[in-house]
């Protein structure tokens, strides 16, 4: 299994609206597309003037992965209204062999 890891900030006011896009637009259409789309680890922590947020998404293989991102599978995916409610986010994403995961 891969997880791909990454982090977006938000102002508190928008926290809320971005978690919720994500629940019931962003994550379902990426299950609904993606063929080795294995789910996801939101994280949410607040903190000052900022709230962070960050996605574990999990896939079968590369090959997923790609399905997903593109060939540039690298570089960040996010939704152009996803976006206006982000103050800043990462441009790259990380890439992990999963060794251990949950039952």
């Amino acid at each position: 299994m891969i997880s791909r890891i990454w982090h977006g900030w938000t102002d508190p006011a928008n926290a809320d609206a971005y978690e919720d896009m994500l629940r019931s637009v962003v994550l379902p259409e990426i299950s609904e597309r993606v063929n080795g789309y294995l789910g996801v680890y939101l994280l949410r922590r607040d903190h000052g003037q900022e709230v962070e947020f960050v996605t574990v998404t999990m896939f079968a293989t590369f090959d997923a992965v790609r399905s997903f991102a593109g060939d540039a599978y690298e570089a960040a995916v996010i939704e152009p209204e996803a976006a206006k409610l982000l103050s800043r986010f990462d441009d790259r994403v990380a890439h992990y062999e999963t060794i251990i995961a949950p039952d």
